[in-house]
């Protein structure tokens, strides 16, 4: 199959200033997710979405290609990351170029490693699917959780069956938004990726952190931190 590796990076982060090419451990944050793309040897094609000329400079400084940047339109806060995916396969079609598959990679997941894409590949593969999309396990059961009134009465808050000890609850997965593998035509007949053949794959949550605050970056420095000074002391 001919794959083709989207990473979406809009400029003009309103959450967390610039977030897509911060600096984390001495690397644009946006690097890493081009690093795992290329060392997965999944991809013939590596494309970063961008509507910054500077984040075009970035990616391209650490291999990734970036032939047109993003339109205004997909730029705007109410774009979708799948209209976006769209938009570069209509633009690649009219260079001549087509795919099988899509792989989107958020470069807010520094975490996820070229293990991850190519264990995706292998199940997309094994399973015949449509669509793999990664997962990790809920850090909290939503078992444990309901609304609150206006005067905040804890009553009937849990269930008297959810009101068991955590070992004894359904274990309960979330999106964790690292991995989407996608076959195109799914995705140009803008059919629901979450039917049909679509499978997960789980991620542990150290890998799965998704960075979008100040406190995601520093949950992530300090992971990065922990797995280097490891790798000192073997």
């Amino acid at each position: 199959m001919k794959n083709i590796a989207i990473i979406p990076a809009r400029s003009g982060s309103k959450g967390l200033k610039d977030k897509n090419i911060r600096i984390l451990n001495g690397k644009p944050l946006l690097a890493y997710t081009i690093e795992a793309a290329i060392h997965s040897k999944q991809f013939s094609c590596i494309h970063v979405s961008t509507d910054s000329e500077e984040y075009a400079k970035i990616a391209i400084q650490y291999g990734a290609e970036v032939p047109f940047l993003r339109s205004k339109e997909m730029a705007s806060d109410t774009a979708s990351s799948w209209d976006t995916v769209r938009e570069v396969l209509n633009c690649y079609q009219e260079l001549g170029q087509t795919f099988d598959t899509i792989a989107l990679l958020q470069p807010t997941s520094p975490l996820r490693t070229e293990e991850d894409i190519k264990k995706g590949y292998q199940i997309l593969k094994e399973k015949n699917a449509d669509s793999i999309i990664s997962v990790c396990e809920a850090e909290h059961s939503p078992l444990w959780c309901n609304t609150l009134p206006e005067d905040q009465s804890m009553n009937g808050f849990l269930k008297r069956s959810d009101n068991a000890p955590r070992q004894k609850l359904s274990v309960y997965y979330r999106l964790n938004g690292a991995l989407y593998i996608v076959k195109t035509k799914i995705i140009l007949e803008k059919k629901d990726i979450y039917q049909n053949r679509s499978y997960a794959y789980p991620m542990s949550q150290e890998r799965s952190v998704d960075i979008d605050t100040e406190l995601d970056f520093c949950i992530a420095k300090a992971i990065m931190d922990y797995y280097s000074k490891r790798e000192e002391l073997q």
